[in-house]
């Protein structure tokens, strides 16, 4: 098998594609002196404009990465200024934006990131239009026929039209993926880490029709159930190892991939489970966290589309991950792919 440096090497530009669907924002992150308490006054140091949201992320990193097939994007926003700089900054980028859908009665979403150096973000968000987003308002079918592999949909949990589970006992996101997949197309999803008391029903009606499933480790928890941190905050390997079991036997058909900080798990039927610890990032070097698990997840999804062997493809999801660490909003301090394909021959066996 090639490596997934010979195989960037080779490729041939815009041969099949990877269409990014669900959740556009604009974000302005705000980097503050300090977090305050009620009534009191932190200073912004720096503000920084992006689009942000699960496919917005993840499409425009892929894009950076320098992947060599077709970017499409679907989702909607609204008709509207923030719209206009979604549009801009993904058809910039290379991005087939005819999947967007300009709604006049909705504003585009948006957060405000409240971001302190070696702290947390904070999320102040209005969905908006991502909010109006339905399995009727996306056609699948469309991107299958003009030669895409694969379909990507996130953040399930932040989908309100998607998430909604009917009389039927299915949601739109289940829909939505069921139709991708009769389409022909592989079916990849995030979710987002929300706390909402029926995570688990939501996200369990749409995993039977997810083909790969790219989540943190607290999101797998609460999908299934599972404590994955201690009470000090370490991580519990074996829960996760259950919980990976779990998603499979929800119906996740071909690869549950859970990462952390740490280290990052991936699970597939009749397979012993790849372990790929991650590399060790200075605290200083760290401007934001914002994106760091979309960074992760783009690189999963271009070595997926270039069939590339699982630990090449965990080795440059880590290193990708960590470069986004180094900018201030969800996608910046992404490299080409060639870099990060170089780092791991470094780290991982030929």
């Amino acid at each position: 098998m090639r490596t997934g440096e010979e195989v960037h090497q080779r490729g041939t530009h815009k041969q099949g594609g990877i269409v990014c669907a669900g959740n556009f924002i604009v974000d302005r992150v705000h980097t503050l002196s300090y977090w305050p308490e009620q009534g009191n006054l932190a200073h912004i140091l720096h503000q920084d404009l992006g689009v942000g949201g699960g496919a917005a992320n993840v499409v425009t990193d892929l894009a950076s990465l320098g992947f060599r097939g077709r970017l499409a994007a679907a989702g909607c926003i609204g008709a509207d200024q923030d719209g206009e700089i979604v549009k801009a900054r993904l058809a910039a980028a290379g991005v087939d934006i005819g999947g967007l859908t300009a709604l006049a009665d909705r504003m585009t979403a948006h957060t405000h990131v409240m971001n302190v150096p070696g702290q947390n973000r904070t999320f102040f968000y209005h969905g908006g239009a991502s909010d109006a987003v339905t399995d009727k308002l996306i056609s699948p079918a469309t991107f299958a026929e003009a030669g895409y592999r694969l379909f990507y949909l996130g953040y399930l949990m932040l989908l309100p039209g998607l998430d909604r589970i009917g009389p039927d006992g299915s949601s739109g996101a289940s829909r939505l993926l069921k139709a991708a997949r009769r389409a022909g197309l592989t079916t990849c999803v995030d979710f987002v880490s929300s706390e909402d008391s029926e995570f688990a029903e939501k996200v369990g009606v749409a995993l039977p029709f997810c083909d790969f499933l790219i989540i943190n480790e607290m999101e797998a928890g609460r999908a299934t159930g599972v404590t994955v941190r201690d009470a000090k905050g370490d991580l519990i390997e074996a829960e996760l190892f259950k919980a990976g079991e779990r998603l499979l036997a929800a119906g996740v058909a071909k690869g549950a991939i859970i990462h952390a900080p740490e280290i990052c798990f991936w699970f597939a039927p009749g397979a012993a489970p790849i372990m790929a610890h991650s590399r060790p990032v200075d605290p200083n070097d760290i401007v934001s966290t914002v994106g760091a698990g979309d960074a992760f997840c783009a690189a999963v999804l271009y070595g997926l589309h270039e069939n590339w062997p699982v630990e090449h493809i965990c080795a440059v999801a880590h290193a990708a991950a960590a470069y986004c660490l180094t900018g201030a909003t969800a996608t910046d301090g992404i490299p080409d792919m060639s870099i990060l394909l170089r780092e791991a021959n470094e780290t991982t066996p030929a």
